[in-house]
């Protein structure tokens, strides 16, 4: 892929009003504070990438994205995050437990859905 991130990529790299900062050991995933965005990103407080690096979630391989994948499977709020993601159309990384081309799929597959009624 031409345009895929570095392994060092954040989220503050992908989407506006998002960032990610270590503190105490610990990384938090969410929205600037007094942004805007802050209530409606507040389900980021809750998610399992917290305690992970932000690099975890956007991998170079496909190794990377079933290890993102895994921390997604038992994260309490992967429907929000992967909706979030379709609706920002964030290009980048794993979001809901979705890689990039999945989000695509799911994407498409709206779109189809709703061109059908």
């Amino acid at each position: 892929m031409p345009n895929e991130p570095t392994s060092g990529l954040t989220p503050t790299d992908v989407t506006p009003g998002v960032t990610a900062l270590a503190t105490d050991g610990t990384y938090v995933v969410g929205p600037l504070p007094g942004s805007d965005e802050e209530s409606a990103t507040a389900w980021m407080n809750d998610g399992n990438c917290r305690n992970y690096p932000p690099a975890v979630f956007f991998p170079s391989d496909g190794v990377g994205v079933d290890r993102a994948r895994k921390i997604c499977a038992e994260c309490p709020v992967v429907e929000p995050c992967l909706e979030y993601a379709l609706e920002q159309r964030i290009e980048h990384g794993v979001w809901g437990g979705c890689s990039e081309r999945e989000r695509r799929r799911i994407l498409k597959r709206r779109r189809q859905a709703t061109t059908q009624r």
